[in-house]
């Protein structure tokens, strides 16, 4: 069975109904909480082959727990933020001294991956609204396109030759001469679909290593259970031949890679399961070592905590330990190696790592950029927030960092599928 753009529609219009349910019921609110204490915690048996091949629009809902009970993720603004609103969050961005933050380009809803083309073009994939779009720099002036409509869930891009690849849930697709042809794309051509038709954790990310082949993350279709053998893994595939590898085991939900340009390894920000506390387990910075490894996905968590349901008497010995954890709920999504010359010579090779931010959690953390500290071997790493401000108290966003990309000049883009926008942080000497 395909899982389609509706399946999600209806997922984030059913979050927004409960959300003007909410509104409306705020002057009974003691009411709505007595009744919401009464209702039974919800849960799905998500072992089951039916409930992957039939996922319920609230899939991620499940094995909820009294301690989280109602918890959910928010749904942004349809229209993205306005450019009074970006101009005003850009104030309440913090970033280290030296360092700049500006509007990039606005109007880009559920902004994605981005890659660039090899004429200066800024490809950028979307979430949800099954677009895809190119930003052309006219004379100075951002000038936003929608280049292709109607894709499942279009968040991966890749630029390569003179083609745009595209990853729509279950097809990569290449479009030839594609900065020549924005306006007539057409229908592209499926380079390789040997991959799973569910939407759950279906949407992906690409990483192109030196040889050309990408690195696709598979995510299994629900928070946690044991995965179809089609999942929770990472392959490698060459776009010229469809030619495909499984590169990496035990991986939950990876929506972010890179390869090191030290040593040519592939690291990946991995999204930890849900429904066990507030802080727990941590999010993760991996590095691929050796083909075949296995991450600890469903069996253990964080590098050392034992799934209280799906360990099964494995130990986290067994799998392979994060380089990094990043914390509870952060979501880290796109990451990059810092390989420009504009910013200082200390973040040469260091990782930035864009973290959407939390839903599984009554106070929300992520929803910022990290910058990670170490070296090829991946032994004592470090982090520290490196650009922070896009959440207010405790779960207000102003934006959700999701991707970042190097610029020609040394700056970097980041994408926000939130506010829809893209912006442009870079440093100069005092």
């Amino acid at each position: 069975m395909k899982f389609h753009q509706s399946v999600f529609q209806s997922v984030f219009q059913s979050i927004l109904a409960l959300a003007a349910v909410a509104l409306l019921a705020g002057t009974s609110a003691g009411n709505a909480q007595q009744q919401d204490k009464n209702k039974p915690l919800k849960k799905y048996e998500s072992g089951t082959k039916e409930f992957w091949t039939h996922p319920p629009d609230d899939w991620f809902l499940g094995d909820e727990t009294e301690a989280q009970k109602g918890l959910a993720p928010p749904s942004g603004p349809p229209t993205g933020a306005s450019e009074a609103e970006l101009a005003a969050m850009m104030k309440k961005i913090k970033l280290p001294a030296g360092f700049k933050i500006e509007v990039y380009a606005p109007g880009v809803l559920a902004a994605r991956q981005m890659a660039w083309g090899d004429k200066g073009t800024l490809f950028v994939g979307s979430f949800g609204l099954g677009n895809v779009y190119a930003i052309k720099d006219n004379n100075g002036k951002k000038e936003v396109k929608t280049i292709l409509k109607g894709l499942n869930m279009p968040t991966g891009l890749a630029f390569k030759d003179g083609a745009l690849y595209v990853i729509a849930v279950d097809k990569l697709i290449r479009y030839d001469n594609a900065e020549t042809n924005l306006d007539k794309l057409g229908d592209g051509k499926v380079v390789y679909d040997d991959m799973p038709s569910y939407a759950a954790h279906g949407w992906k990310y690409i990483a192109v290593d030196k040889e050309g082949w990408f690195y696709l993350p598979f995510g299994p279709p629900f928070n946690v259970g044991v995965p179809p053998t089609s999942v929770s893994q990472i392959r490698r595939v060459d776009p010229k031949t469809g030619n495909a590898e499984i590169y990496a085991l035990g991986v939950r939900n990876s929506v972010g890679g890179d390869v090191d340009p030290r040593t040519g390894k592939y690291w990946f920000t991995e999204n930890a399961r849900d429904w066990i506390s507030d802080d727990l387990p941590s999010d993760k910075l991996n590095m691929i070592s050796k083909m075949g490894e296995h991450f600890g996905y469903p069996y253990c968590h964080q590098g050392d905590l034992p799934d209280p349901k799906f360990a099964m008497g494995h130990k986290c010995s067994e799998f392979t330990p994060p380089v990094l954890n990043l914390g509870a709920h952060v979501a880290p999504l796109g990451m990059k190696f810092y390989t420009g010359d504009q910013f200082p010579a200390e973040y040469k090779n260091n990782i930035l790592i864009a973290e959407h931010g939390s839903w599984n959690r009554h106070k929300y953390q992520g929803g910022r950029i990290m910058r990670v500290i170490v070296g090829p071997d991946g032994k004592n790493a470090k982090q520290e927030v490196f650009a922070s401000g896009w959440i207010e108290g405790d779960q207000g966003y102003l934006g959700r960092p999701n991707d970042i990309i190097l610029a020609k000049d040394g700056s970097i883009l980041v994408a926000d599928d939130w506010a829809g926008a893209i912006y442009r942080i870079s440093y100069s000497k005092k």
